[in-house]
């Protein structure tokens, strides 16, 4: 039977050629080598001839961003993936390197990974892999089979990660020991090979502003672990010794922006890490850093700004007496952030009663601060016999708890005044309509009068 196939139109073959055009672009684009191929978002190197012997690089580092896969097959020549190659592929997710010649993967190859995912290297000539490429790392799959590990402590990581993770039904990794045996990896011993661990001398760090105090990190592990302090954001000058064990630290006249930070000792050695941390908790006087004339909002508010540890008690003052607060006048706190409160005295409808000077003392078992403000709140209401001097003085309400008293009334309208004239403008109001009303009846009296008596039965108008 023949065979018949349909020959392509003028318009699908300048299609097929556009399209072949623009993939045609992209490795020279992205600078990939003749045995690989690219795309926007996948780089892939299949072709044994010529190969390639080193990484795929971008001819412009920005080219690499949008990379999210790099696949790698059967390139015997490529034997090492070094610092700053793949880290121009910041979104890379998916690295697979497999059936190649791959012996070395540097420590510090995926620092600018962080969103890798997938790593495959099976299949390729690695005898010894460290942690330190992966442990930043969240991984959710690192494929090693079918590479001829050499048994040593430098990858019982890879041995402690699978009795963690769910590899153990997925892969079998072997190892080859000094006599050539080989030897499965969850089987394999060797001496002096432990993880290490880490322990704080106090977890609980409590010190008093200008004090200094030292931390001791005490390490276990074989190989003997390197000990790190990382002390991140800490402002207070401090020096350390890692040479001994314990390890130590010590802080010298701590500060108390110190108050809240985390300070961490890690022991590292090739089996892996072990971190210990501890809070620093700094105790000190405290101070009024922000105080501002009142604001209106919802109600009047006299913002301020303290910090203490411990908390300190606020106390308010009116021109030098004790404020006694209320359910009108009271102190609020919006947001606490460490050993730092911000708050407001907050204020009900103030009048000019509640004029004047306030002052903040804020108060804790290591010192205390204070501040002055000044407030006003609205204008007096009489000024002499003048006019009002402010239109909404009588949109106000004055409290039993507003500070001071109106002694000088002899320019003010009594109560008494205005009942009496209320009383006289009522009875004038009766008398308005009462008359209105006896008008009114007169004259429907008057109406129908003259509508039934035009046409008497007796003659009569």
């Amino acid at each position: 039977m023949v065979s018949w196939r349909r020959r392509p139109g003028p318009g699908l073959a300048r299609l097929w050629g556009l399209c072949c055009l623009v993939l045609g672009c992209w490795p020279g684009a992205l600078g990939c080598p003749a045995s690989c191929g690219c795309s926007s978002w996948r780089i892939w190197c299949t072709g044994s001839s010529p190969g390639i012997a080193s990484f795929p690089v971008p001819q412009r580092s920005a080219e690499g961003d949008n990379v999210t896969e790099i696949y790698i097959a059967k390139q015997p020549n490529l034997e090492s993936i070094n610092d700053n190659e793949v880290g121009f592929y910041v979104g890379l997710k998916n690295l697979t390197v497999v059936d190649s010649g791959l012996r070395f993967v540097s420590r510090h190859a995926f620092v600018k990974n962080v969103n890798l995912q997938y790593i495959n290297l099976s299949r390729n000539k690695l005898s010894s892999l460290s942690k330190k490429p992966f442990r930043h790392l969240g991984l959710s799959d690192l494929i090693l089979v079918d590479n001829p590990f050499k048994c040593s402590c430098e990858i019982m990581w890879i041995k402690k990660f699978q009795e963690t993770k769910f590899y153990t039904e997925t892969q079998d990794l072997y190892c080859i020991d000094d006599n050539n045996k080989r030897t499965a990896l969850l089987d394999m011993k060797v001496p002096n090979c432990d993880l290490p661990s880490a322990n704080l001398s106090n977890y609980n760090i409590t010190v008093v502003e200008g004090k200094s105090i030292t931390l001791y990190c005490d390490t276990t592990g074989g190989p003997p672990p390197n000990v790190s302090w990382v002390v991140t954001n800490l402002v207070s000058n401090h020096e350390s010794d890692t040479n001994k064990n314990p390890a130590s630290l010590t802080i010298k006249n701590v500060s108390s922006m110190d108050s809240g930070l985390e300070i961490s000792c890690v022991a590292e050695n090739i089996v892996g890490e072990d971190q210990a941390s501890a809070e620093l908790t700094v105790f000190f006087a405290p101070n009024i850093t922000f105080i501002e004339s009142p604001t209106p909002d919802h109600h009047w508010c006299i913002p301020f700004t303290v910090k203490g540890n411990p908390k300190p008690t606020l106390q308010w003052f009116y021109e030098g007496a004790v404020l006694n607060e209320s359910e009108y006048i009271c102190t609020k706190i919006h947001v606490i952030n460490q050993s730092e409160y911000h708050g407001c005295l907050q204020l009900d409808n103030p009048t000019h009663l509640n004029n004047g000077a306030y002052t903040l003392l804020a108060k804790n078992d290591y010192g205390e601060d204070e501040k002055r403000v000044d407030a006003h709140f609205m204008s007096v209401p009489l000024d002499g016999d003048g006019p009002i001097l402010d239109p909404d003085v009588y949109e106000y309400e004055t409290t039993p708890n507003d500070l001071g008293d109106a002694t000088n009334n002899s320019n003010q309208i009594t109560s008494t005044d205005v009942s009496n004239k209320e009383n006289e403008d009522s009875i004038t109001v009766y008398v308005v309509v009462g008359i209105a009303a006896l008008v009114c009846t007169g004259l429907v009296i008057t109406l129908i009068i003259l509508k039934f008596g035009r046409h008497s039965k007796f003659g009569m108008k």
